[in-house]
């Protein structure tokens, strides 16, 4: 175990975060088109950045930075990890950063198909997912967790942790699909615009059992209740932001252009949304990790 090793782990998950905030930019100005070269931009590596091919071109030079990281990432972890599973992991980042940046390419190519564009976002976001894995499973806190009593009444904390995480992925999923429906100029789709609200919904009372759960039950634990506390209030920052960006959204076809509150709301959106998933991501791990399974908690029978 390496302590340099979980600290690159940490800086390649925020380079990551990072790079989602950059494709976000590129949606919102409506970018994705300002150039129809991939890999380079105008027939060149380093064109002249000035409008949207700045957020175009910018978003591909950031996603070449975490490429390149996250190889240095994964051959570290062959060189200092003893568990087997981690170093596979590793792996899968760096096949995954490489099929992102090839759905990159291909978005571009395509003139953006929404099922591709789709795609790039949903794999975005499993990519992240892992990145926040190493970052936690090379931590020493997670080596040396002790576990914890499992409390027998109630619903199985794993398994709402689980169904947590599956519905807020499914919700960016969601959001992915209804932002590259449409563009600024026009009027989002209805009925994706709807499941995206219901699965808000979903997200907000799947998660606020789940938080309620641990911290109900799991106080003194701040192994626990930390990433609990801090989903708990990105939550609420997350509904308060889904909100304006809406209003924001319905607005924007009458304007001359995508405008900088349209687009500072709905990136932040983007970027809180990212940030609750991560924290959900720690909670479900740090819950694996310290808390034990009842035999029947997954289906199996009882002892």
């Amino acid at each position: 175990m390496s302590k340099g090793v979980h600290r690159f782990a940490v800086f390649v998950a925020c380079a990551t975060f990072f790079l989602i905030i950059a494709g976000a930019n590129v949606t919102s100005h409506d970018a994705g088109l300002a150039t129809s070269d991939w890999p380079k931009s105008n027939g060149q590596w380093f064109p002249r950045m000035v409008g949207n091919l700045f957020w175009e071109h910018g978003h591909r030079m950031v996603a070449t930075a975490v490429g390149v990281l996250t190889i240095i990432l994964a051959v570290s972890l062959q060189a200092t990890e003893r568990r087997r599973w981690v170093k596979q992991l590793g792996w899968i980042a760096l096949l995954g950063v490489i099929a992102q940046g090839l759905l990159g390419g291909l978005t571009v190519k395509l003139n953006l198909p929404l099922i591709v564009s789709a795609a790039h976002g949903t794999l975005a976001q499993l990519f992240f997912l892992i990145t926040v894995s190493l970052a936690v499973f090379t931590s020493q806190r997670w080596v040396g967790a002790e576990p914890v009593e499992q409390v027998p009444e109630g619903p199985r904390l794993r398994s709402t942790c689980v169904l947590a995480l599956v519905v807020i992925l499914t919700q960016l999923v969601l959001g992915a699909t209804l932002r590259h429906s449409a563009t600024w100029d026009q009027n989002l789709p209805t009925p994706l615009l709807i499941a995206h609200i219901c699965g808000a919904i979903v997200v907000t009372l799947v998660l606020s059992t789940t938080i309620a759960f641990v911290r109900l039950r799991y106080r003194g634990e701040s192994y626990l209740a930390r990433p609990a506390t801090i989903a708990a209030g990105l939550l609420v920052v997350q509904l308060a932001l889904g909100l304006a960006a809406l209003l924001t959204r319905m607005r924007s076809p009458y304007d001359p252009q995508p405008l900088n509150p349209m687009i500072a709301v709905t990136v932040a959106h983007v970027a809180c949304g990212a940030l609750l998933f991560a924290a959900t991501i720690v909670l479900t791990l740090r819950v694996f990790r310290t808390i034990r399974a009842n035999r029947n908690e997954f289906g199996l029978a009882p002892a």
